[in-house]
C-alpha cells in the first residue's frame, strides 16, 4: 500500500495458501502425527545411550554433525529441527472440482491457508452484509451478490461508509472446537510518518462470549491442554462460528486490507505428543501447545481514487 500511494502499484497484492517446507515428498500435517524425521532426530526427546555411543566412535571430523547438548532432562540434538511446525494446507473455494474452476479461484485468490487441520473458513466484505440473516443455508450465496470474497477488491460505496464482514469457520471434525474469529486490519499512514499500521480485532467468541469493546479482545473461554496425555476438554469452543462485523475505526479515503483468522482450541505440539509418547518431559525452551488456524486471503478496500 505504500508503494501504490506513490505511484508505484501494489505488488504484494498475494492470496494466502499453506504448505509444507519439507523435501521429503510427504505431507504431515497433523500435530499428533508429525512424521517428518524421528523425534529424536528432530530435537523433542533426549539422544539415546545408543545414539551417543554411535557418535563417540564416529572420527572426529565427524562428530559436528552429531553434536549434542546437555540439558535438564538429557542431552539433545540441536532446537533448529524443533523449532518447526507440521505441515500447513492450502484450501480454494470453487463452484465444481474441475482443473479449470479450480485454476480460476487460485487466479482470482479466493483460497485460504491452515496451519494443518480442515477448517472451513469464508469471509466476504460489503455493505450491505448486516442485513443477512446468519442463519440462512444460502447466506454464502447471497454474500457473493451483496459483496465480494476473499482476495478480492472493495470499492466504497459512498466515501463515508464502513465497509462490513462476513466470517463463517467451521471446525475440522478431527481437530479441537473452534476458540474465536480474528480480523486483522492493516493501512498506510500517508503523512509525515509514512507507516505502515495493523490491529487485530477478535469479532467472534466461542461459549457465548463477546470481545470487550475497549480491547477488542475476547474472553478466556478456559480451554486447556493435559500435558501428561494431551487430552482436552469436550465442553469448551464452538464447532461452528459466523459474524458480521462493521470496521470500528473506519476513516473516509483511508485504503485498507482486511483478512480474517480463526484459532482453535490450544492442543499439544507436536514435539509434546513425541514426550508423552516416549515417556519424558517436554524439552524445556520449547512451546508445549499450539493453537491451530486458518488465514483468509485479504480484502483490499479503496474509494476508487
Amino acid at each position: 500500500m505504500a508503494l501504490d500511494q506513490e505511484g508505484r502499484g501494489n505488488p504484494f497484492k498475494f492470496g494466502f495458501i499453506g504448505a509444507t517446507d519439507s523435501h521429503t515428498g510427504t505431507t504431515s500435517v497433523v500435530e499428533r502425527t508429525h512424521f517428518d524425521n524421528t523425534p529424536e532426530n528432530r530435537g523433542s526427546i533426549p539422544v539415546s545411550q545408543q545414539r551417543l555411543d554411535y557418535i563417540a566412535s564416529l572420527p572426529a571430523s565427524e562428530r559436528a554433525s552429531g553434536s549434542v547438548s546437555q540439558e535438564r532432562g538429557g542431552p539433545y540434538f540441536g532446537k533448529r529441527g524443533a523449532q518447526f511446525g507440521a505441515s500447513g494446507l492450502a484450501a480454494i473455494w470453487a463452484p465444481e472440482n474441475t482443473r479449470e474452476a479450480l485454476f480460476a479461484a487460485l487466479r482470482r485468490k479466493e483460497t485460504y491457508a491452515t496451519s494443518g487441520p480442515r477448517i472451513k473458513l469464508r469471509f466476504f466484505g460489503g455493505f450491505g452484509l448486516s442485513a443477512l440473516a446468519l442463519d440462512d443455508p444460502k447466506v454464502a450465496e447471497l454474500a457473493y451478490e451483496t459483496g465480494v470474497p476473499m482476495g478480492g477488491d472493495l470499492l466504497a460505496e459512498s466515501p463515508d461508509a464502513a465497509p462490513e464482514f462476513l466470517v463463517w469457520a467451521e471446525r475440522d471434525p478431527n481437530g479441537a472446537p473452534l476458540q474465536r474469529i480474528q480480523i486483522i486490519k492493516g493501512w498506510f499512514d500517508p503523512g509525515y510518518r509514512k507507516e505502515t499500521n495493523e490491529i487485530v480485532y477478535d469479532v467472534a467468541c466461542a461459549d457465548g462470549g463477546r470481545p470487550d469493546q475497549d480491547t477488542h479482545r475476547c474472553p478466556d473461554n478456559g480451554a486447556s491442554v493435559n500435558l501428561s496425555d494431551c487430552s482436552i476438554p469436550a465442553d469448551k469452543g464452538d464447532s461452528e462460528i459466523r459474524a458480521v462485523w462493521r470496521d470500528p475505526d473506519f476513516q473516509p479515503g483511508q485504503q485498507a486490507v482486511y483478512y480474517a483468522r480463526v484459532l482453535e482450541n490450544p492442543t499439544c505440539r507436536w514435539s509434546t505428543w513425541d514426550a508423552v509418547r516416549a515417556g519424558h518431559e517436554p524439552r524445556e525452551g520449547i512451546a508445549e501447545t499450539i493453537q491451530e488456524r486458518a488465514w483468509s486471503s485479504p480484502i483490499w478496500y479503496s474509494d476508487g481514487r
